[in-house]
């Protein structure tokens, strides 16, 4: 077993300044924010401005991530971006981030596992960390989701909205990290239901962006089984519980997902961050958004035992259970 636990040492987020309330979506479209709120649980999300691109949000979040964190950009040697959505095909837009930040060693690459991809990008980057190969990593979740919604599907247009969230990992000898750090991570794919959850072009297929299409009800009812699937495997794995859970931050896809997975997993519901009301779906960017707005408004504090979970397009989900 490695010697070294991945601890987290800072959290920051982004949402662009524009908020597109359910009342203006209804103006548009045949929809009502009684409708989206009744099968969301969304009031509104934040969309990017013109010119605003996914690496301008994973920025200053990042920033804000290393600000509490009491660290500076150089002390950075790995950044690891989860997103659908980057700034262009190629280069990966971790390294965008990393030249704004002005780091100039170790390295940077984007992963993509969709709403999954915040998990996956942690999971990678506590892989790394323990190898000793790098000392300090910057995780991001960071999506511009409004670029590729269908604005005549209301089906998937209301769910949602832009941001970016980031954490400040540290590999620290396990002796002093002590309970500290991410216990356990488990990752899992199923690429038979990719059909159910994908966009609709790509650089191979159609040379464009596409636009997001998928199979609600399908979605729904994988969901919270494979949610449960993961984070019974976290709990396997390290003897904790839902009663040891100190705070459960899902991914923000639907209220009802969330509120399901808490019931059968047996988790109060009061331990459960949600945000999906004020943020919508925002991807790979919702769990690390949750995890700032916790953490900022005093509710995770050191010590605490944090349960994430997630599932994206693919399918793809996946579980992390860290001790603050």
């Amino acid at each position: 077993m490695s010697g070294i636990r991945s601890v987290a040492r800072g959290t920051g987020s982004y949402l662009p300044e524009r908020v597109l309330s359910n009342a203006e979506l209804a103006s548009r479209m045949d929809t009502s924010d009684d409708w989206i709120v009744q099968r969301t649980g969304i009031r509104q999300r934040h969309i990017a401005a013109e010119g605003e691109f996914t690496s301008h949000l994973a920025i200053k979040a990042a920033q804000r991530a290393l600000d509490a964190s009491g660290l500076t950009a150089a002390d950075i040697d790995l950044i690891i971006l989860g997103t659908a959505t980057p700034d262009q095909t190629f280069p990966a837009t971790s390294v965008t981030v990393q030249a704004e930040l002005g780091i100039t060693r170790g390295a940077a690459f984007d992963v993509q596992a969709v709403c999954s991809g915040f998990v996956f990008a942690l999971a990678t980057a506590d892989a790394y960390l323990k190898t000793g190969a790098f000392k300090r990593a910057l995780v991001i979740g960071a999506e511009t989701f409004s670029r590729i919604l269908d604005w005549e599907d209301r089906g998937t247009c209301v769910l949602f909205g832009d941001g970016a969230g980031a954490l400040v990992l540290e590999g620290v000898d396990a002796a002093t990290a002590g309970d500290s750090g991410l216990l356990t991570s488990h990752l899992r794919s199923d690429g038979r239901h990719r059909a159910k959850l994908y966009v609709d072009g790509g650089p191979s297929t159609t040379g464009t962006a596409g636009h997001l299409r998928m199979e609600g009800k399908e979605v729904f009812k994988h969901a919270v089984g494979m949610i449960t699937d993961v984070i019974e495997d976290a709990f396997a794995a390290t003897g904790e519980s839902a009663a040891s859970i100190d705070w459960f931050v899902p991914h923000q896809a639907n209220r009802r997902i969330i509120d399901a997975s808490a019931l059968k997993l047996g988790i109060a519901p009061e331990k459960v961050v949600t945000t999906v009301d004020l943020h919508g779906n925002t991807s790979a960017a919702s769990i690390p958004l949750a995890l700032d707005v916790a953490v900022r408004d005093g509710r995770i504090t050191k010590g605490d035992l944090v349960l994430l979970e997630a599932m994206g397009g693919g399918f793809t989900w996946g579980s992390a259970l860290i001790r603050w």
